[in-house]
């Protein structure tokens, strides 16, 4: 079969792999769409540990099965599919309390690090377990469900905060999950939402989509226009998208006394806090990782139109021409969003 592999950081060829074998308790699917992740596009330099070449991306995908193991019996040929990231064990202390994202034994597909090499769905075909696939609204299209997954981790962090009626929230970061940040926000009864990103064409789409403000940070003073919006108090609840010190002072800065951060963004393994704020204004911080049992909701959203993707999505390029695109999101080439590629 044919696969985009990362054979060397920064490079991919398009060529003939091994088309996977399946265990009897997983099924073969025939790839329909592949997304790229920003995950991807930051470990294609060898920047994260992990995406080691030679590896084969892609964890956020839509196909039809081809072929089914001995022990799959929900699950035949035919039928259209997603399914998670996240390949969880379903035993361990964590997965036990449906915390399938903090899996001891958790792999993610596409990665390749230390501990495991896990090839991915920039190919023609994927093997993956059963206890992971999500069947798809029969509406569906197939580049709509490869961005299930960005929409989970949003879902996912909205969850994860405490969130009251008509609370004034502040997304740092209008990039694609910041994007569905601030839809899953309007959907959770948040009043006032605010974005905030450097790119003003991406706070116009932030605005499209549910927020009431953008805000260019390099324009102007984020706290200081936050407050004002709020009768001087600040922010509820901050989501910062990013994972960088200046975005995540950002964040607490625009918080009022007693709010919440709930921080998704990770391009830096180790950032500083602003401790004394944090501490003297009792703000709640809550992390975020990927998502948790959100993809039937997200997909049924999808679906029915609640949450609006097709706006998000930039370009459905061939698979073959996946180095291409790789390379103009890796420049951050101005406009571009969620590229989804087609075997």
């Amino acid at each position: 079969m044919k696969a985009l592999v990362l054979t060397a950081y920064n490079h991919f060829e398009y060529k003939d792999v091994a088309k996977p074998t399946i265990g009897s308790d997983e099924v073969l699917i025939q790839v329909k769409a592949c997304g790229i992740c920003g995950s991807d596009v930051h470990g294609m330099d060898g920047s994260t540990g992990r995406r080691q070449p030679p590896v084969v991306m892609g964890h956020e995908a839509s196909g039809v099965i081809v072929e089914a193991g001995a022990n799959v019996n929900e699950w035949k040929a035919g039928d259209r599919v997603t399914f998670d990231s996240t390949v969880y064990c379903g035993k361990c202390y964590f997965c036990r309390r449906g915390q399938i994202n903090l899996c001891d034994n958790r792999r993610v597909l596409g990665v390749s690090c230390d501990e495991y090499r896990m090839h991915g769905a920039f190919a023609e075909y994927v093997a993956v377990p059963q206890h992971i696939l999500y069947r798809l609204p029969d509406n569906l299209r197939f580049e709509q469900a490869a961005m299930v997954e960005t929409l989970s981790v949003a879902f996912h962090a909205v969850e994860r905060t405490k969130i009251s009626l008509n609370d004034t929230a502040v997304i740092v970061g209008a990039g694609m999950v910041g994007l569905l940040v601030v839809q899953a926000l309007r959907i959770a009864g948040c009043g006032e939402i605010i974005a905030v990103d450097l790119d003003q064409g991406r706070l116009d789409l932030a605005c499209k989509v549910g927020a009431d403000v953008g805000l260019k940070s390099d324009d102007c003073d984020v706290a200081q226009e936050v407050f004002t919006w709020t009768a001087n108090r600040g922010a509820d609840v901050a989501f910062e998208v990013v994972g960088i010190p200046s975005t995540i002072n950002t964040a607490v800065a625009a918080l009022r006394k007693g709010g919440s951060l709930t921080m998704i963004g990770n391009l830096s393994q180790t950032v500083e806090m602003p401790l004394q704020a944090l501490v003297t204004r009792e703000i709640s911080v809550y992390g975020s990782c990927a998502s948790a049992g959100e993809y039937p909701a997200c997909l049924d959203m999808i679906a029915r139109g609640t949450v609006d993707v097709d706006s998000l999505l930039s370009a459905t390029p061939p698979l073959s021409d996946g180095d291409t695109w790789f390379k103009r999101l890796y420049d951050q080439e101005p406009g571009l969003l969620k590229v989804v590629l087609v075997p």
